[in-house]
């Protein structure tokens, strides 16, 4: 019967009627609908001021943990590796300095320009000049330009190739020119650049 009677009275309740400054007077069903809004209303407004933000915090701390797990992970992986990283590492020093040990220091480049001059004479050619022109700064090393002009023939231009590649410094060659003697049929005057380093450090 009560709840009849609520039913009723809601039907026969002029909403225009209610009065916001008399609240206590507003039927029971209205007044626990109000507080059934109110309530959603709250929670609604904890939600978006409150709990999006605790997500939103959440988020970046669960990237901040794959981050970690990548980072534990490949620190783990070096800490597995550490001993064949040391052994590589100490590889790669003996490598570097074998390969420092082929350049020259500036006191051995008339002895690497006599030996290139030797190797010259011993494969037949006729050395016309050897000039060591000016250094060349580079990052981690200095490059020592040599020009070089001979006559010969192409047979004794390969076996002089061949020894300065022999040299136990490193020497390369570029810039290779070569054109047939107007003079001597079958003889070549050929010019190239040969380049040794010197490594900065030294």
């Amino acid at each position: 019967m009560a709840l009849q009677d609520m039913i009723r009275d809601l039907r026969e309740l002029d909403l225009s009627e209610l009065n916001l400054d008399n609240i206590g007077s507003w039927p029971l069903p209205i007044k626990a609908a109000a507080w059934v809004l109110a309530f959603v209303v709250f929670m609604v407004i904890g939600y978006v001021y409150n709990i999006s933000d605790l997500r939103d915090q959440l988020a970046q701390v669960e990237t901040k943990e794959l981050d970690l797990k990548k980072e534990f992970e490949d620190k783990a992986f070096k800490a597995a590796n550490l001993e064949a990283l040391r052994k590589q590492m100490k590889e790669m020093e003996e490598s570097f300095g074998a390969l420092v040990s082929q350049l020259p220091t500036d006191t051995e480049v008339p002895g690497l320009l006599e030996d290139i001059t030797n190797k010259g004479v011993e494969s037949g050619l006729e050395i016309k000049s050897i000039k060591l022109q000016a250094e060349q700064a580079k990052e981690f090393y200095v490059e020592l330009p040599i020009s070089i002009e001979v006559t010969g023939t192409y047979h004794d231009f390969g076996t002089f190739v061949s020894g300065i590649a022999g040299l136990p410094r490193i020497v390369t060659l570029h810039d290779f020119k070569m054109v047939s003697d107007p003079k001597t049929p079958g003889v070549l005057q050929m010019s190239i650049s040969a380049k040794t380093y010197r490594y900065k450090g030294a």
